[in-house]
Parts: structure tokens; C-alpha cells; sequence
């Protein structure tokens, strides 16, 4: 009896003396690329796609409503100050290194190459300040490398434009102190490259390791629910654990009782049985050690 209730106990819950095997193990959903997490691919391809759009849509605008250089004068949005004029630049960034576009569309490549690798496969995507900064520079690069390989550049066209940039905006502080033009893509270059200073020279250590330390956390709602899910799983596994030990343990315990009571019982059957055949000897012993009255010596 105690054996086989022992049996059927144990086919019931094989895992009673079984470690529980944690519920995370193996189903895990891997959300990064090495040490970077995924929010930083989003938000780097978000600025630099968004960014070079952004740049090529502006241009193609402002040369469809303003014309080629020269056809039409300044459009002022503020009177002396802000305007636009389409202009075609043949150099780097505000004009500078002009005649040397086609040396320039070669380092764009090699600086988006660059980029690319510094923030994901030598980690610098975990600082998100720095993920936003070469996001925008990236950004910078695709407007202005589309214009440098003469994508937009129609037969026609002076051929000193064929590596040219397109620009339309127009900032001067007089007739003399007069900016460059510029588009957006120089403004997203020059952004970035102002957050790279500030992250090397004005960051304090604390705050450059604060920002490293961001990326380590859950970086949304939803990696936060995730995180919530698998902290409540382990503790019902330690839970079930739990009480599967203290069934095992009572178990044990109520097998032992069974059995002392069983032991008991047989004990006490046996002593009893013992008594009965002592008292019945006892009996017939002095039965016959007594004589009859009517007998005779």
C-alpha cells in the first residue's frame, strides 16, 4: 500500500525532485548587435534617411520655383538678412575648397564608411548623443554626395556643375559681412559636428558617462514591459520551486507517519497475541494442578 501510493505520488509530479529550469532560458528575442541595442540603428538611420530626404526635396523645390543661378533675384523673407537665392557650389561646406568637388564626393564615401563603423562595430552607438550627432552628419553626407555625383545635372548645365551642390539659403548680416549660401545638408553637417565638440571638450566625464550608462537600460516602454515579464517569471519559477520542495518534504513526512503508525499497530497486535497465549497457558496449567473432590489420594 505505502509503496504504491509512494509510485503513483511520484509519476504525478515528476519534477518534485527536479530543479526548476528558468522560463527565460532560450527565448530570449535578441533586440542588439553586439553591445548596441536596436533603438540606436532606428534613431541613426531615422536622422541620416530623413535628414538627406529632407535635403534633396528642399532643393529640388527652390530651384523649381526660384530657377538656376541668376535668373532671378533674392527672395526675402526677411528684409537684409534671410533670403533665398539658388546657387551652385563647387567646393566643401559654405563654399570652401571650391574646384575640388570630385575629391570631395571621394571623402564623403570614406567618412560615411567611417561613421558607420565607429558607431557599430566599435560601439560608439552606445552614447546616444553621439548616435544623434553622426546621424545628422550621415544625413549631411547623403544630400550632399547625391549632388557631388552628379545626379542632378542636366545636359546643358555649366560642366563645373556636374560635381556641384546645389544651396538656396541666404543669410548676411549686411551687403558686406555676407554668408555663404548653404541648404540643409550643410546645416545638418555643421549641427553634428558642433554636438562633437561639445561631447569632447565641454562634456564633463560624469555626463559622458551617464550617457554611456543610458544605453544599458531599457530603452522604451516596451523593453521595459519585457524586462517586468521576465523578473515575474523567474519569481514564479522560485515560487513553484518552493512549493514543490515543501510537497516533496510533506510527503516524506506523511510516508514516515504512515509507516511508524503501521509499526505501532503491528507491535501492539503482536503483544497483545503474546498475552493471549501467556494467560492461556497460565490457564491450563492450573487447571491441571487441581484435583477432582471426589478423588481419592
Amino acid at each position: 500500500m505505502v509503496a504504491s501510493r509512494t509510485a503513483s505520488g511520484s509519476a504525478a509530479n515528476p519534477s518534485s525532485n527536479e530543479p526548476p529550469q528558468d522560463p527565460t532560458s532560450g527565448s530570449a528575442v535578441e533586440t542588439s548587435s553586439g553591445n548596441v541595442t536596436a533603438d540606436r540603428w532606428i534613431v541613426f538611420f531615422a536622422l541620416a534617411v530623413l535628414g538627406g530626404a529632407l535635403d534633396l526635396w528642399t532643393k529640388q523645390q527652390m530651384f523649381a520655383w526660384r530657377g538656376l543661378p541668376g535668373q532671378r533675384d533674392v527672395f526675402w523673407v526677411i528684409e537684409g538678412y534671410f533670403g533665398i537665392q539658388t546657387a551652385v557650389n563647387t567646393g566643401a561646406v559654405f563654399g570652401m575648397g571650391a574646384g575640388k568637388g570630385t575629391f570631395f564626393a571621394i571623402v564623403s564615401v570614406v567618412a560615411a564608411i567611417g561613421v558607420f563603423l565607429w558607431l557599430f562595430v566599435y560601439g560608439a552607438a552606445r552614447s546616444k548623443w553621439l548616435t544623434v550627432a553622426m546621424g545628422l552628419i550621415t544625413g549631411g553626407i547623403i544630400g550632399n554626395l547625391y549632388d557631388r555625383l552628379g545626379l542632378w545635372w542636366q545636359v546643358g548645365y555649366p560642366e563645373a556643375w556636374r560635381s556641384g551642390v546645389r544651396d538656396w539659403i541666404l543669410w548676411q548680416a549686411s551687403d558686406e559681412l555676407r554668408w555663404p549660401n548653404f541648404n540643409i545638408a550643410d546645416s545638418l553637417l555643421v549641427t553634428g559636428a558642433i554636438m562633437l565638440m561639445i561631447h569632447s571638450f565641454l562634456m564633463s566625464p560624469l555626463d559622458r558617462s551617464a550617457d554611456q550608462q543610458d544605453e544599458s537600460q531599457p530603452g522604451s516602454d516596451s523593453e521595459q514591459s519585457a524586462a517586468s515579464q521576465v523578473e515575474t517569471k523567474r519569481s514564479a519559477a522560485a515560487d513553484a520551486s518552493q512549493i514543490q520542495r515543501s510537497q516533496g518534504r510533506a510527503g516524506r513526512v506523511g510516508q514516515m507517519g504512515r509507516a511508524g503508525q503501521m509499526g505501532r499497530e503491528g507491535q501492539m497486535g503482536r503483544e497483545g497475541q503474546f498475552a493471549r497465549e501467556g494467560q492461556g497457558r497460565r490457564k491450563s496449567h492450573h487447571t491441571r494442578g487441581k484435583r477432582a473432590p471426589w478423588s481419592t489420594a
